[in-house]
């Protein structure tokens, strides 16, 4: 056996204890549909570099580990709080907003941590897991789980599939607004005792039906600084008439790897804002792909990367532009220090008979040092022909116009940097419509700047 197919017989051979254990009360259809993904898994493997999408990152450090799956916590010791998880005042300084929140550890629900999941409105806020274990969570789920993420396509996502057992499911009816921001919390302990280090699969569903809105926050953080692995999915469904704002923060641990895929799909004159701010994890991809699928439909993709040290953040995004008089406008800013590392790729296409077509895609990324390195590839395929599209790409260091004039106004170099790095991160921030979470996201770009 060729050690590429050693790596991908390791996962293979979890599965099939996973499907003997914990997974068997499943119904029928998730555990077909896990079986297609670890067998498409299979197939693909590990990606390399010799492959396009995958050619500035090295997922190496990955293949070549031995994870261990994350399994739930232990029961609850005498304090009432299940062994291994954090008290709920422990976790405050980790979330961005105050809202209700539902909080995973190691991918798996932690009750003791959340907030009750039934909101006002009918708004269902809770575990994947239980959901699919009611007749309406389950027919919600059925319909929507693994049909937007193209897990046939990416072995990450196909992983995540096959391991699939719990994660965020968020169902805002017709007509239906929630009031206040509500945060799906992912948390990753690292080490699981004498086992090494672990992997988890968290996955979320996010759907917002006809006529509702919504503003959902995804966090990632860690209660270690210990190696691990997080291979996240989120599907996001967008009705009719909604809208939806769906802020992403990974702030991984400095030694973690974190594999993320969002998709999202919007149907006719609904309104999608993503926000995504990469602050941690030694190496770190996600992959964006958007769908409009409906005239009319509107999405705002918004992206920030801070980075030092050797860290590595990959963003691949693809705006598909499927129905007419439709609009985006994406914009990513990456700030790099010390030795590390930006890609970024962004693809627009627009479809055959997608005319009015109305794309802006802007990547930014500002040096702090020789060493930093970015990689930008803005990409449109266009077969319509009645569009508007642009792209645009920029690489550099701080403008030295800019700290001359900061300097004469009597600022240090260090105090001048500091305001034009901020002011550089604030670009991004500033297009972000709910206060509070935005001003939330304003501190920890501020910490983050400040200790660099």
């Amino acid at each position: 056996m060729t050690e590429v197919a050693d790596r991908t017989a390791r996962y293979v051979a979890a599965f099939e204890a996973f499907a003997r254990n914990g997974a068997s009360g499943a119904p029928e259809w998730l555990r077909e549909l896990r079986r297609g993904a670890i067998a498409r898994f299979a197939e693909l493997g590990f990606p390399t570099t010799k492959q396009e999408e995958w050619r500035f990152t090295s997922v190496a450090p990955i293949a070549e580990a031995d994870f261990t799956l994350a399994h739930a916590p232990r029961s609850p010791g005498p304090a009432g709080t299940p062994v291994g998880l954090p008290a709920p005042s422990d976790i405050e300084r980790l979330c961005v907003g105050a809202g209700p929140r539902v909080v995973f550890v190691d991918g798996r629900h932690a009750p003791s941590l959340s907030t009750p999941a039934d909101l006002a409105g009918g708004v269902r806020a809770a575990s994947l897991a239980a959901a699919l274990r009611t007749d309406a969570g389950s027919g919600l789920a059925r319909a929507h789980l693994a049909r937007h993420a193209r897990w046939r396509e990416s072995a990450f996502a196909a992983l995540n599939t096959a391991f699939l057992a719990d994660g965020a499911f968020v169902h805002v009816p017709a007509n239906t607004t929630l009031e206040s921001p509500l945060e799906v919390v992912f948390l990753s302990r690292g080490r699981a005792g004498s086992d090494g280090p672990i992997v988890s699969h968290p996955r979320s569903l996010i759907v917002v039906e006809r006529g509702a809105r919504a503003v959902v926050v995804e966090t990632y953080a860690a209660l270690s600084d210990g190696v691990y692995w997080s291979n996240a999915v989120t599907e996001v469904v967008v009705g009719e008439g909604a809208s939806a704002e769906l802020y992403r923060v990974q702030q991984e641990g400095p030694h973690s790897f974190q594999v993320g895929t969002t998709h999202s799909r919007q149907e006719r004159d609904s309104y999608l804002g993503l926000h995504v701010v990469t602050l941690g994890a030694a190496l770190a991809r996600h992959d964006i792909n958007a769908v409009l699928d409906g005239p009319g439909a509107e999405l705002i993709l918004n992206g920030l990367y801070l980075l030092g040290g050797t860290q590595h953040a990959d963003h691949h995004t693809v705006i598909d532009h499927a129905q007419p008089h439709c609009a985006s406008h994406e914009f990513f800013n990456g700030v790099l220090a010390e030795r590390a590392h930006g890609v970024f790729n962004g693809r627009i296409i627009v479809r055959p008979g997608a005319q009015r077509t109305d794309s802006k895609q802007t990547n930014n990324n500002l040096l702090l040092s020789t060493e930093a390195r970015a990689d930008s590839q803005p990409q449109l395929e266009i077969y319509a022909d009645d569009v508007k599209c642009t792209h645009g790409s920029t690489v550099g260091p701080i403008d030295q116009t800019q700290l001359y004039y900061l300097r004469s106004r009597g600022l240090s170099p260090e105090a001048a940097r500091s305001i034009l790095t901020y002011g550089f991160g604030a670009e991004i921030l500033d297009r972000m419509r709910h206060p509070e979470v935005r001003d939330r996201l304003d501190r920890l770009v501020r910490e983050r700047l400040g200790g660099a």
